[in-house]
């Protein structure tokens, strides 16, 4: 099976996210994406991190009933920082038989060579960039890449966090059962 790995904190899951799987699924080769949730980071601070198993669960309750998508939480048992080149290992040894490719956006792409192992990821992957504005995708590392125009909500995970903290409406920016669950759960009003 030919599966698109969507790598990332989710912190939280929003309507953007969604919208680039599907856009995906609806217009590749990629028969099912597997969202693969981050507890750590390297690049990011973990401290502005909900945990790892609510965001999980915020990333179940938007992709429930979807078949295409798979929610993974392999990255919870490897050592943190999560790097991708360790957990496209694992993934490889656990799901052999499958065809595995990288999703990211091309702002993430511009910094593919600071990431640990990025040689062996160009190698054997396929990647799939959506482009963000203001962030060109030059392959000068040789990369097998594929470019795809996703439909983008100009919304970030950041500014939903910022929009609880101040007390405003998230509606819409994050799927339903994701908004309620948030609200019933008090997240991110620290």
């Amino acid at each position: 099976m030919n599966i698109g790995l969507y790598f990332g904190s989710f912190n939280p899951v929003h309507s953007g996210h969604l919208i680039i799987a599907n856009h995906l699924l609806n217009n590749t080769e990629l028969q099912k994406i597997w969202f693969v949730v981050s507890p750590h980071n390297p690049f990011k601070e973990s401290t502005a991190l909900l945990n790892e198993y609510d965001r999980l669960y915020l990333l179940n309750l938007a992709t429930e009933g979807d078949n295409r998508i798979k929610v993974m939480d392999i990255e919870f048992g490897l050592p943190k920082p999560s790097y991708t080149s360790v957990t496209l290992v694992h993934l490889e040894e656990r799901y052999p038989g499958n065809q595995f490719s990288v999703i990211m956006g091309s702002d993430s792409f511009q910094n593919i060579h600071k990431w640990k192992n990025y040689e062996t990821i160009i190698k054997n992957y396929m990647i799939y960039i959506y482009i963000r504005p203001g962030f060109e995708v030059k392959n000068k590392i040789n990369a097998k890449i594929k470019t795809i125009n996703a439909p983008l909500l100009e919304i970030s995970s950041t500014e939903i966090r910022q929009l609880i903290k101040e007390g405003k409406s998230i509606r819409y920016l994050v799927p339903e059962k994701v908004r309620e669950e948030i609200e019933h759960g008090g997240y991110y009003k620290k």
